[in-house]
């Protein structure tokens, strides 16, 4: 890779700083020529390269849930440039049931083969995936996932409500068929839905074992309890009854309750009655029992079946697991760690914990309450410590209209990202999806590789400040490599790095205003501060939606 000095600049900290441009390219301008020669691990409760550098993954959702597209995205080539434009480092890749197993125990070559095509242009791009068995309402049959053999409604009915994922709690077919597969009752060959579930996952896991752009397997996207959910809804609107009598005074029966949820404006003003932490957990902690039997009886038993059957042939990819849906709104998860066949823990399991404010989905999301989303974070945070295992939000946002609320609701979300050094994929993907006002928030200065242990992080989108600090190890020669979305808008002067160690290369990407700020090791154990202002006047050079 070949450099064209622009200006050399020396800094008060006496820290020389070489702001290059290429004049030719790494292939495909990764980080790393060699970034995949190794794979993915975790130590200390973080995700660490082949080089031993912490990873902090920034990244998306691409997940096609339509069975006229094959499940699979077009013109993907172009959608993963883009991702490495934006400086996305992981890709939260979807698969679906009834794509790759359409009967029983035969799987479909051909969509797989476009699977690895997608997994090929991650790699070609720098990019890290991750595959997520996904799913919404259970199956194919209500929204995406399962195909129509696995999923056995016993013909009840099934019921939508005015927000789709409603159909959850109301429709007996959905219910139903969770409840079978829960049970692992027999498919129609006679081989139980769970059993088929692991030994899918077994299959995959074969195919990719070795290739390192792959650095782990989602189980199950949202798993949800079944018809116990008839058991949930009460409890709450019990809590919320008791909430509302002891703000108002006034008793407010079941019915009432559940009247105003079903509807997108009432629902809306009651969830403003728990718009603070403290009222908040007096309602969703009432959950907490009832959800933590499902997870301990019925999701971990399970989480470990498909775990073992990976493990038979793939022991270097990471496990991620999600927790019960009710969990992503606030209720704090009960789950542990997958096992070895030891019975110790599974050092490569990580918790891809979901994020939403009860108001998802409604009218009124943009109006989500703060301290709802924080509290939420924070207990996610809290699992994570308690696991000792590290945390990816798998999926946030969803923000489903472009108005200055959902801007605002953005950051609040990345803010709390940063805080809590969190890796994350958005959700999700498609296309146009630069246009909305709302994007700046998830083109943002973060550190993606750190040659040592992060400390903290942050950028202010309203003064273009950024500070990174973390601890170096003196054993790293690779550097820590910060994602900057407008290289050439950085203020030179008032970048500053203590201390100075081998200096810094600013690389622009070939594609697009983005690029990469180096930072050489000290080669000492010591603490490295850097900060710098991006300079939010400069008149842009190449716009994001640039093609």
């Amino acid at each position: 890779m070949t450099h064209k000095h622009l200006k050399p600049y020396f800094p008060s900290v006496f820290l020389t700083l070489f702001i290059l441009m290429s004049c030719s390219f790494k292939k495909n301008n990764i980080p790393d020529d060699d970034l995949f020669k190794n794979p993915v691990t975790i130590k200390d409760s973080v995700f660490v390269d082949g080089f031993g550098r912490q990873i902090l993954f920034n990244g998306i959702n691409l997940v096609n849930k339509n069975k006229s597209d094959n499940y699979i995205y077009n013109n993907s080539e172009h959608i993963f440039r883009k991702f490495r434009k934006w400086g996305y480092n992981v890709v939260r890749l979807g698969i679906i049931w009834d794509g790759l197993e359409p009967e029983p125990g035969r799987y479909n070559e051909k969509y797989l083969k476009e699977i690895d095509k997608q997994i090929e242009l991650a790699g070609e791009n720098g990019i890290y995936v991750f595959l997520d068995m996904h799913q919404d309402l259970y199956s194919v049959k209500f929204s995406d996932g399962a195909p129509q053999w696995a999923t056995l409604d016993e013909n009840k009915p099934h019921i939508k409500g005015e927000i789709w994922s409603d159909a959850y709690l109301i429709s007996p077919a959905v219910q139903t068929s969770w409840d079978n597969f829960w049970n692992n009752t027999p498919a129609p060959d006679g081989t139980g839905l769970q059993d088929h579930y692991a030994k899918m996952w077994q299959y995959i896991a074969k195919r990719y074992a070795g290739n390192n752009t792959v650095l782990g397997y989602d189980i199950m996207n949202e798993p949800f309890v079944g018809s116990e959910a008839r058991n949930y809804m009460p409890i709450l609107f019990n809590a919320f009854s008791q909430l509302m009598k002891e703000q108002t005074g006034k008793s407010v029966s079941l019915d009432e309750i559940a009247s105003m949820w079903s509807n997108q404006k009432s629902r809306y003003t009651a969830l403003q009655m728990i718009s603070s932490k403290k009222r908040f957990k007096k309602v969703i902690d009432a959950l907490y029992v009832i959800n933590s039997a499902f997870e301990k009886d019925k999701l971990q038993p399970f989480y470990q079946k498909v775990t073992d059957a990976i493990r038979t042939v793939d022991k270097q990819k990471i496990i991620f697991f999600n927790h019960s849906y009710f969990c992503n709104s606030g209720v704090i998860t009960a789950l542990e760690p997958v096992k070895t066949a030891d019975g110790t823990k599974d050092p490569l399991t990580a918790y891809a914990a979901h994020v939403y404010d009860l108001l998802v989905d409604t009218k009124n999301f943009g109006n989500s309450s703060n301290e709802r989303l924080e509290l939420i974070f924070e207990r996610i945070y809290e699992s994570g410590k308690r696991m000792n295992v590290p945390v990816l939000i798998g999926e946030w946002g969803a923000l489903n209209s472009d108005v200055p609320e959902m801007k605002t609701l953005a950051y609040n979300n990345i803010n709390l990202i940063n805080r809590f050094l969190f890796s994350n994929t958005y959700w999700a993907y498609y296309n146009n999806i630069e246009k909305n006002s709302w994007f700046s928030a998830l083109i943002r200065p973060y550190p993606a590789f750190i040659a040592g242990r992060l400390i903290s992080y942050s950028y202010d989108e309203n003064t273009g400040n950024f500070e990174c600090k973390w601890k170096e190890s003196k054993k790293q020669e690779k550097p820590t490599r910060i994602y900057i979305p407008e290289i050439e808008k950085i203020n030179t002067d008032n970048l500053t790095l203590t201390p100075q160690g081998n200096g810094v290369v600013l690389e622009s990407l070939e594609d697009g205003p983005g690029g990469y700020i180096s930072v050489y090791p000290t080669g000492h154990d010591c603490v490295r501060i850097i900060s710098l202002t991006i300079d939010l006047n400069m008149q842009e050079t190449i716009s994001l939606t640039q093609k």
